[in-house]
């Protein structure tokens, strides 16, 4: 059977994702950007971000897959163009929505084509572009995508949304029917609350972090174990045990910004989202909590030796946005501390943001001579180190604070280390 061809506008994360999924679907996928460089580089298969499964998705359906600076490539051979371009929040706190009003601009007046919005969008953000251009075809289709899973996200979801209105609903069918091989429930509704859903599901999620994360600090004045306590909450199968990882706060592309960004729409209509608000506040100090740690068994930190491990958001990706190491980094250089780093797969990357922080060039290296290391990302490679022989060997101080719960605690206490975790 032949399959519809596809448009995919903006070739970053999500947009490369959505790509390479529908190319493995067996779709003709028209994929465009505007940075020349990129599309380039991804033309010859060359991957510019770290996921798992998502170089080889690309190669393999090499012949599929055609990116394109040119939005009339599109147009002449697709009719659903899925919209991936980044909102970014603005000074005010609100989407910046100038890259999806320039592909509304570029789509002219066509009456032979829809936008499927993919990209982050305040709700409402829908119902003004119909109302501004009466007749366009408009699909609200929230990704839900997880950095360092996402192909296999895609490819097996727990349910696809697709909004639209009575004039869109042929388009929406459309969109419908190429999700269906994949077995996801589809959630058919209308816009403005398609956009809700993708923006009530992140704050619900920041929500339950920052609020196991409250329980740790709480546990930990009180002496309880918050992973015991964990534990038991997950079993309650009305609150699961999915998201009750306490830690140094959450970071990344996503649960930073849609909280803020649904704390802003509220604010915009009137209403005060206070809960929103303390989630928010929590995430920040809980970032900050670390140095009162260190300062506790260190004392005043000038010219201290710490040494980070992570600098990624979370495993599996190269992403740094919003990460708790570059708050650690500006505060610990702040108190007069000096910092090295070490990350897997970021490297250098994000050194302009480490606030000076020495990037090492592997775990050892960034733990010698130091007087603590703090875990900020769990990769797998940090659970292997010789912690109990040559990394208490190489520090200065044998002092830990693990800020994922991620390593041995026994093994190190046994060791003769100073362990520090979150909530224990």
């Amino acid at each position: 059977m032949e399959r519809e061809p596809i448009g995919v506008v903006g070739v970053g994360w999500v947009g490369l994702v959505t790509a390479a999924c529908f190319a493995e679907l067996g779709h003709e996928v028209w994929a465009r950007d505007i940075v020349p460089e990129k599309v380039e580089s991804l033309s010859r298969g060359e991957v510019p971000i770290h996921e798992p499964g998502l170089p080889e998705l690309v190669t393999k359906n090499a012949e599929r897959l055609h990116f394109t600076t040119e939005m009339g490539d599109l147009l002449e051979r697709a009719g659903l163009l899925f919209v991936c371009v980044d909102t970014p929040p603005t000074y005010s706190g609100d989407a910046d929505l100038s890259r999806v009003e320039a592909v509304i601009r570029e789509l002219g007046d066509s009456d032979e084509h829809a936008l499927v919005m993919k990209s982050t969008v305040p709700v409402g953000t829908g119902r003004g572009v119909q109302r501004r251009r009466d007749g366009l075809g408009y699909v609200s289709n929230p990704e839900f995508l997880k950095e360092g899973s996402a192909v296999d996200d895609f490819m097996r979801p727990d349910r696809v949304v697709v909004g639209a209105d009575e004039h869109s609903a042929a388009y929406a069918d459309r969109v419908e029917a190429l999700y269906e091989p994949l077995g996801g429930e589809i959630v058919r509704t209308d816009v403005a609350s398609a956009e809700m859903i993708k923006l009530a599901s992140n704050a619900f999620l920041a929500t339950k972090i920052s609020f196991i994360n409250e329980i740790a600090n709480v546990s930990e004045e009180l002496g309880a174990d918050v992973l015991e306590v964990a534990r038991g909450m997950g079993l309650d199968d009305r609150i699961g045990p999915r998201f009750l990882q306490p830690g140094v706060g959450f970071g990344g592309s996503c649960f930073p910004k849609d909280v803020q960004a649904l704390k802003q729409l509220a604010g915009n209509s009137g209403y005060h989202f206070q809960l929103l608000t303390a989630v928010i506040e929590v995430n920040e100090l809980q970032k900050r909590r670390t140095i009162s740690k260190l300062q506790k068994h260190l004392g005043p930190l000038p010219g201290k030796e710490i040494a980070l491990l992570g600098v990624a958001f979370k495993p599996n990706t190269d992403d740094v946005r919003e990460a708790t190491s570059l708050v650690l980094a500006g505060r610990l250089a702040g108190e007069g501390a000096n910092v090295r780093v070490y990350d897997p797969i970021v490297g250098d990357k994000a050194e302009h943001m480490l606030a000076g922080a020495h990037i090492a060039e592997s775990a050892l290296d960034a733990v010698d001579g130091a007087d603590a290391v703090v875990l900020v990302t769990e990769w797998p490679e940090f659970a292997e180190l010789d912690w109990t022989g040559e990394v208490k060997e190489r520090m200065r101080v044998p002092l830990v604070v693990d800020g994922r719960n991620f390593l041995d605690r026994e093994a190190l206490v046994d060791a003769g280390f100073t362990y520090e975790g979150i909530g224990r």
